[in-house]
């Protein structure tokens, strides 16, 4: 017995808590609260946190929130507890009306995560409403001719209140004539008759008063009276009546204003007067029918007045009148009921709510951007609304709750492609003809930092004059970002490096802001001729993001310096050369030779010679190489010449402008017999001073050696350690590009000079080739010989004599000559190609056809040399540097790419 006690006691466990788990399952997408109205400020609700499975700690800092439609003030959530209390009054009639269901209806926003929780909060009716009466005295007149159980009909009571609490019971003071007839209809309505009970004398009873009493069904119980004032009178018996009590009409809300609703049909047994009937809407009827309807009072037709609106109201109860122009004036009494039928006449609302704008280009998918709830006042299929989006958008809806959606994030944001978005929720009910809304949400992209700053070239060549101005403007770099605002705010700064002895920051600088470069000091060819360094283009994004653009600054030489004399030898005067001459030469004998050099290159070092005409106009039998600065006679000496010539040599470079030095060479007339000391001791020096060129000779070439195996054990060792260690930034060294130029005239230049010139910073060394072209091509007629004149002189420039190619080093007196046969070069001439044989060779009288000499301007201490390859006329033309055109062209080692000519 007591096991079976105990197993029924389980399997009730069992089945309360399977109850249990359905009743949760079925009301958790809704929690449901109750409160009656006319609560106190501060009633307890509900524990809206814990019910919605919420932290009381995260309530603050996921910024929990209530908002609710129409007022907002009536509840409130206690952050400090999560209890959901009664913050203002709440009147249920004003908030509902006469609905039997009332509720307020609460959103619940939490965020990150954003969540949105739905609430329901009944609100309770209280019997707080006492019924009322239209009017606190109702006049009636009855006949004295009536018979008994006439009835007069009543207004009942109204309630405001819903339920068992407008629940009304009347009753009736006592009295020996009337008594009160209470009849339920099928509406639920009430109708209260006044009925005669014992007939009347009006020369007995002349008024009588009644209190009639309607209670209503709360608890406690109120109550509402009105007194009846029945005035008993005489003559016209008969009332007006109608052939129905009730009538029942139905109407669209769109009805046109003046629309018959009903005719009425009411009739008078008595005749005259007495049978002419008036009809009037009854004296209880509320303002609002009087504006909605209008009665004619002949015809009885009721008419519409105004505007109907189902969603306004959805029904009227109309009360008539019939006067009849007895006298006394006697009434009939009648009801029409008006239903208004629902038509589409409502467009649906679209509200968009807590918008998290903009949205990062980096969003995760799903995010919430914003909260949508769609409404149409109509009913049935006219009130269903669904919802959609605009087509092509990476967003889309998602249904949270009975017409409720949340905008997410359905696809990947570029805001570099598409930078905002114009999202339009379109809502669309289900009348016929269906009507809809719409609503746009301008959704913008937030920049987030995922693009470098970008040259339009990783590298630029610049050409740049020596002597600039300090502070000139060189260049301007220009990167682009294609982020916005700071990430897109870009700033520049060099590549710190050493540049020789120097750091580069003490050559050029460039502006943060604009990107233009600028040389800080003058840049000098003869000390620097490539200038290679980065530009760093950063933006201002977190984390910054960068590139790096590398600038070839080549700096061009102009003619700065002057040509400039060698030391004469011994015998000079005061500086000057002095040399003995017998009068037997003949003519075209050397007797002296000026040597001077050029500090610049190219043209701007390329030396002519002539003499400064002598005073007078004299013509002196000395004449001067145009290119070569020897001093040869014109004609033989005799004895009316001069014993001392002094002689002017003009010595100019092809600059523009040109450079000039002066030379002066005095030339001492002797006989062929005669055999002065001094000219012995000249001989004597002429001869030590052979002996010391042959000297230097020996020596030049010991040094070149020694440099030669200290450059290959050099560049061996460079070779090993490059291939042992990483590569790194900034390699400045005997990488340079090799220049290699040919002028019209045919000779090539490779030039070594200087390794510290051309520095750069990135990258292995590069092996470039730099070759200068003439336009013009040589003409056979130039190999012909022909000796020049005074005029040709001062016109266009001849070919120069080879020692305008040599070296300081070289062209100082060097006698011996050392031929160093190579591979040959294939050239294309004028007269078809031809195979030439390069030679190295010093500053011998008659120079051969192939030379390799030192650039012109190299200076004392060079280790340059020229090669010339060509017949080898040392009688044809030199340039024409005022007609030449040069075009260069640049050539790397395979796998680098060339960079297009800033």
């Amino acid at each position: 017995m007591v096991s079976s006690m105990r197993r029924d006691g389980e399997v009730g466990r069992l089945l309360l808590s399977f109850l249990f788990l359905v009743a949760w399952e079925a009301g958790r997408g809704q929690v449901h609260y109750s409160v009656p109205e006319e609560a106190k400020h501060g009633t307890f609700v509900g524990r809206i946190a814990q019910d919605l499975g919420l932290e009381l700690a995260e309530l603050v800092p996921r910024l929990f929130r209530v908002a609710s439609k129409g007022r907002r003030d009536l509840l409130e959530v206690n952050l400090q507890n999560g209890i959901l209390f009664v913050n203002s009054r709440i009147d249920r009639e004003e908030l509902c009306g006469r609905s039997l269901e009332c509720s307020i209806h609460l959103e619940v926003i939490v965020e990150r995560p954003l969540q949105v929780f739905h609430v329901d909060v009944e609100v309770k009716d209280i019997n707080d409403n006492p019924p009322l009466f239209p009017m606190a005295v109702k006049t009636i007149r009855f006949h004295e001719s009536r018979l008994l159980d006439s009835r007069f009909p009543l207004e009942g009571a109204s309630d405001a209140d819903v339920g068992v609490n407008a629940l009304l019971s009347y009753k009736l003071s006592s009295s020996e004539f009337f008594f009160l007839d209470v009849q339920t209809s099928d509406e639920l309505s009430q109708s209260l008759s006044l009925v005669l009970r014992k007939s009347l004398d009006r020369e007995e009873t002349a008024e009588v008063n009644l209190l009639l009493v309607a209670t209503d069904g709360g608890k406690p119980e109120l109550t509402g009276t009105v007194q009846l004032l029945i005035k008993v009178l005489d003559v016209n018996d008969n009332e007006p009546t109608f052939d129905q009590a009730v009538y029942k009409v139905r109407l669209l809300e769109n009805t046109a204003n003046g629309t018959l609703v009903v005719k009425l049909n009411s009739s008078d047994a008595d005749e005259g007067s007495n049978s002419e009937i008036v009809y009037s809407f009854s004296s209880g009827v509320p303002s609002t029918i009087k504006t909605k309807f209008k009665i004619n009072s002949s015809t009885g037709e009721i008419r519409t007045n105004g505007q109907l609106d189902y969603e306004e109201t959805k029904s009227y109860e109309i009360q008539v009148t019939a006067y009849d122009n007895g006298s006394p004036s006697m009434s009939g009494h009648c009801k029409i009921s008006v239903k208004l039928v629902d038509v589409n006449d409502n467009i649906p609302e679209v509200s968009i709510t807590s918008l998290s704008l903009p949205i990062r280009e980096d969003a995760p998918l799903g995010t919430v951007l914003a909260l949508i709830m769609v409404s149409d006042r109509d009913s049935g299929a006219n009130g269903r609304v669904t919802c959609s989006l605009t087509p092509h958008v990476p967003f889309k809806l998602v249904s949270t709750f009975k017409n409720y959606y949340s905008l997410v994030l359905d696809s990947a944001l570029d805001r570099e492609s598409v930078s905002d978005y114009a999202v339009v929720v379109t809502a669309r009910d289900g009348g016929s003809p269906s009507l809809s809304a719409a609503a746009s949400v301008s959704v913008e992209v937030a920049d987030v930092n995922d693009n470098a700053p970008a040259f339009a070239q990783p590298e630029y060549t610049v050409f740049v004059k020596e002597n600039n101005a300090p502070g000139c403007h060189i260049f301007t770099v220009s990167a682009r970002d294609a982020d916005a605002q700071e990430n897109a705010l870009v700033s520049y700064s060099l590549v710190e490096r050493r540049v020789g002895e120097r750091a580069l920051s003490s050559y050029v600088s460039v502006h943060a802001e604009s990107g233009r470069v600028y040389a800080l000091q003058p840049l000098d060819h003869e000390e620097l001729e490539l200038l290679q360094f980065q530009v760093s283009a950063r933006d201002a994004g977190v984390p910054p993001l960068g590139s790096n653009v590398t600038l070839q600054v080549f700096v061009l030489d102009e003619n700065d310096h002057a040509p400039a004399l060698l030391p004469p030898g011994a015998g000079g005067v005061g500086g000057a050369m002095s040399q003995l001459v017998s009068r037997s030469v003949g003519a075209g004998h050397v007797v002296a030779k000026v040597r001077a050099v050029d500090a610049d290159s190219g043209y701007n070092a390329w030396l002519s010679y002539e003499l400064q005409p002598a005073a007078g106009g004299a013509r002196s039998p000395f004449r001067v190489g145009l290119y070569t600065g020897e001093i040869s006679t014109t004609r033989a000496l005799d004895e009316a010449d001069a014993p001392r010539q002094r002689l002017l040599v003009l010595v100019k470079d092809h600059g523009e402008p040109a450079l000039v030095s002066t030379a002066t060479v005095l030339l001492s007339l002797v006989d062929s017999g005669q055999a002065p000391k001094t000219p012995s001791r000249v001989s004597v020096g002429a001869a030590s001073v052979d002996t010391a060129l042959v000297d230097v000779n020996v020596y030049l070439i010991i040094a070149i050696c020694a440099v030669s195996s200290l450059l290959v054990l050099t560049l061996l060792l460079y070779t090993a350690l490059r291939c042992s260690a990483p590569p790194t930034q900034g390699v400045c060294g005997p990488g340079k590009p090799t220049l290699v130029c040919s002028s019209a005239v045919g000779s090539w230049s490779s030039s070594q000079q200087r390794r510290q010139r051309v520095c750069s910073g990135e990258g292995p060394p590069k092996a470039d080739l730099m070759a200068f072209s003439p336009s013009l091509p040589q003409g056979p007629g130039l190999s012909e010989e022909r000796q020049p004149s005074e005029s040709e002189h001062l016109g266009k420039p001849r070919q120069p004599n080879p020692d305008w190619r040599y070296s300081a080093s070289l062209r100082a007196g060097m006698h011996s000559s050392v031929h160093l046969e190579e591979a040959g070069i294939l050239r294309a001439g004028p007269g078809g190609p031809d195979q030439q044989w390069p030679t190295v060779s010093s500053a011998t009288p008659e120079p051969e056809a192939g030379e390799v000499s030192p650039p012109v301007g190299a200076g004392v201490n060079s280790n340059s040399w020229t090669f010339k390859y060509g017949p080898g006329n040392p009688k044809q033309s030199g340039p024409e540097p005022k007609k030449q055109t040069q075009v260069s062209f640049l050539l790397r080692r395979k796998g680098e790419a060339s960079q297009p000519r800033q």
